[in-house]
């Protein structure tokens, strides 16, 4: 069977014509990268690109994941299109980092990591963020502190408390990820939570927990007796 251009297709077939009739939960991955690439180069069309890329990276977070010169051996597949990918994968993971009007409320360490593994899941290097929550432990704002490797001289309180403060949050828990997968708390991670949660006694605003996210599992630095609540 010769190629055929999707302008060509029955208008009920084409993915953005689906798109904007049933939903975009009703297409395949495929026909929804399909619409962000729009075309698709060495005779074929943009939803048999989008197949040959999902079966060459395997899934979504390969494709998330790949480089620019992992796609250069796509015919169709420029700088441009690379571009528009990576662009719809960093609005959806910015969307999940962005919590609900009505966040959950932390009471344990198992409840930390449920809201944030999805948010930690394939980086490559550490981010520690800040939870804010109201009087009733309930998350109403985020905040990233830093990005990279952990270290006592990299978290300093001022930013790590500064939107905290602005925010009048009740109290804080900490969060950050170990992209080795292993959750087991570091020396600067101990020193870190120590340090968090003295100046959070200072100004007024308590330290609940330290959750340290990993590779399918948590590590709570309060469960652990790090922080005595």
């Amino acid at each position: 069977m010769g190629y055929q251009s999707i302008k060509k297709w029955p208008e009920g077939e084409r993915p953005r014509e689906r798109l904007l009739k049933y939903g975009a939960h009703n297409l395949s991955e495929a026909q929804l990268l399909a619409i962000i690439l729009r075309t698709g180069g060495g005779g074929k069309s943009a939803i048999d690109l989008a197949i040959e890329i999902l079966n060459s990276f395997g899934d979504l977070k390969g494709i998330e994941n790949a480089s620019l010169g992992e796609f250069s051996s796509f015919k169709g597949m420029g700088k441009a299109k690379v571009a528009q990918l990576k662009a719809a994968f960093e609005l959806g993971k910015r969307m999940l980092e962005e919590p609900n009007e009505k966040g959950p409320v932390f009471s344990s360490g198992q409840d930390v990591y449920l809201y944030y593994n999805r948010r930690f899941k394939n980086l490559k290097k550490e981010v520690f963020r800040c939870a804010m929550l109201d009087a009733k432990n309930r998350i109403f704002k985020d905040c990233r502190i830093s990005e990279g490797t952990l270290t006592n001289s990299l978290i300093h309180p001022r930013e790590a408390f500064r939107d905290a403060i602005k925010e009048s949050a009740a109290s804080v828990v900490f969060v950050h990820n170990h992209p080795s997968g292993d959750t087991s708390p570091s020396r600067e991670d101990i020193l870190i939570t120590e340090r968090l949660v003295n100046v959070g006694e200072i100004v007024g605003i308590k330290v609940l927990d330290h959750v340290i996210i990993g590779d399918e599992k948590y590590t709570s630095m309060m469960e652990k007796g790090y922080i005595k609540n």
